[in-house]
């Protein structure tokens, strides 16, 4: 009976110490986990922007990505937001940017400038891309009370691409040339010539123009692997680009709800397609052609 007893007793000491060795390797593992693939944070070890590495090694550098990325990471219904509206937006910004040369990381440029709508700032830039009135018209963008073609995505993202190859020459550097879309090309140009230094990193900058890499690359990072900072977004979530028609017209279009009951849609949706509408009219004296954007019938 006794030897039952010690048998009994040393068979529960070694499942203890198993479960105790059991216990210890999980928690090593979850540890390793939430250091390096953590649910709630996830650091690379690697980051570029347009091919340019950003030199993490250097402390301040580091800390500030950290710091963009903590808070995109954790400003959840916003990302998931833009994460939805990518899948839509993306299919017709990435072809643009391809199309003229532009490195496809700037569609993240965008994401940050207006989270991927036709945002209103306080200082009066507009549209996706953020244009302000004068900038616009300058690089050939029509911005009157009938038309505004900063609400045209495509129109608006060719109109970027202009901006940041012009920026890319003058710099050579793609990093330089985004920083320069914050903080303009002269002011970006007057800031390396008072420094004495070239690349972006090691510039002393405002606030928001020295934040304004630091935060296209995290939402980069979160927005090319979400499930590694908490994101879970299945595929029917994501908001689809519909199949559309598009009618040509050179004419003045007096009433605008007339014309859309008369193309089989209504104002509103003549309006959702074609944002860069900006009146109840359209007038068009010199018989420039338009192109309307419609739903597919």
């Amino acid at each position: 009976m006794k030897m039952n007893w010690i048998k009994k007793g040393a068979a529960l000491l070694l499942i203890i110490s198993l479960s105790g060795i059991l216990i210890f390797a999980i928690s090593n593992e979850d540890k390793n986990k939430i250091t390096h693939e953590g649910t709630t944070f996830y650091f690379p070890t690697e980051v570029d922007f347009a091919g340019e590495n950003m030199p993490l090694e250097i402390p301040d550098v580091r800390e500030r990505f950290d710091r963009e990325l903590l808070v995109n990471a954790n400003l959840h219904a916003s990302t998931i937001l833009i994460i939805k509206r990518a899948n839509r937006a993306f299919k017709i910004i990435e072809p643009i940017l391809e199309k003229n040369g532009v490195p496809n990381d700037f569609k993240y440029l965008a994401v940050i400038e207006s989270s991927l709508i036709n945002a209103v700032s306080p200082s009066g830039a507009k549209g996706v891309w953020q244009f302000m009135p004068a900038t616009a018209k300058e690089i050939g963008m029509e911005v009157n009370e009938c038309v505004d073609e900063r609400y045209h995505l495509e129109k608006s993202t060719e109109a970027a691409c202009k901006f940041l190859l012009a920026a890319k020459e003058k710099f050579g550097s793609w990093t330089l040339a985004a920083a320069s879309y914050n903080g303009g090309i002269t002011g970006v140009n007057k800031q390396i010539d008072i420094q004495k230094v070239s690349n972006y990193y090691d510039l002393l900058l405002n606030d928001e123009t020295s934040r304004y890499v630091f935060r296209i690359l995290a939402l980069k990072e979160i927005m090319k692997a979400p499930q590694k900072f908490g994101f879970e977004i299945p595929k029917q979530d994501l908001y689809e680009l519909y199949p559309t028609r598009k009618i040509e017209i050179d004419s003045t279009v007096n009433n605008l709800a007339d014309f859309a009951i008369r193309q089989g849609v209504n104002y509103k949706i003549l309006k959702l397609y074609n944002p860069w509408l900006r009146d109840t009219k359209l007038d068009n004296k010199t018989r420039k052609k338009y192109l309307i954007e419609l739903p597919n019938k």
